[in-house]
């Protein structure tokens, strides 16, 4: 099925040792990393169960001169991407780089929302993305897409507007306020918080699925990656936790107790 407006549509970790990160992330979610042939660039793409789900971009100098660090970024499918672009700005969003062309996958840019949380906007092409598991669970896909931001009213604002989410639930969290959940195209996507105090910076985090909990977060630990969060459990009964990878990259995982 083709991807629609406002769906997450990739997910690509930024590292600073993309060898590391591909031993690091393999055995702990199944995924399996293969060179994309894509000129110029350490650019590997990794499979669950044969579908292409995230890709492993390994920073150059230039890159980290230029102010790049480990993170994970998610890609968010627009219909006319200079349109959105167009509209990003206007409502205070910044684009970190042009829109770029390639072939039979779309076209993308680099942009952060008013609040710095960085995310790209992408046009695309060809099949549709399986990266997100928009309505069964799939070990090795993203469940779920959560944004702390440091302004939540603006946030809403602005996602809302530009990729057309509504809100769909929400959640009293006490302290911590309301947890909103958005859908989109008919299924639930995700949800925006407030950023807690001790988080420097707005920032998207991606739950990635994994068999059972207790044992990824055993490996985290013992693989040199440093728990944040949790485990944890959710409504419903999963069990979730947040993490730091080896190269300073926050990820996040969701699963069941064994």
């Amino acid at each position: 099925m083709a991807d629609g407006h406002g769906d997450f549509v990739w997910y690509e970790l930024m590292t600073s040792d993309a060898d590391a990160a591909q031993a690091f992330y393999e055995p702990l979610l199944g995924w399996k990393f293969a060179d994309s042939g894509t000129p110029g660039m350490d650019y590997r793409l990794g499979k669950a169960a044969g579908a292409d789900v995230v890709g492993l971009l390994g920073l150059t100098e230039e890159m980290t001169a230029g102010g790049a660090r480990p993170v994970w970024v998610g890609y968010i499918a627009v219909t006319d991407i200079a349109a959105a672009m167009d509209s990003l700005t206007s409502a205070g969003g910044q684009p970190f780089m042009d829109i770029q062309h390639m072939p039979g996958v779309g076209k993308m840019a680099m942009v952060a929302d008013p609040q710095g949380a960085p995310f790209y906007l992408m046009q695309p092409e060809g099949e549709g993305s399986t990266s997100f598991a928009k309505h069964e669970p799939k070990v090795g896909h993203c469940a779920w897409n959560e944004l702390a931001s440091a302004d939540q009213s603006a946030a809403h604002e602005f996602y809302t507007d530009l990729f057309g989410w509504e809100k769909a639930d929400t959640m009293d969290m006490g302290e911590m306020g309301a947890y909103d959940m958005y859908s989109v195209n008919g299924y639930t996507l995700g949800a925006i918080m407030a950023k807690p105090a001790e988080m420097p910076v707005s920032l998207w985090s991606y739950y990635f699925r994994v068999p059972e909990i207790d044992g990824a977060a055993e490996y985290v630990k013992a693989n040199g990656g440093q728990i944040i969060v949790g485990p944890m459990e959710i409504p419903g009964g999963e069990h979730v936790f947040s993490a730091i990878d080896p190269q300073g990259a926050m990820f996040s995982l969701i699963g069941k107790k064994g």
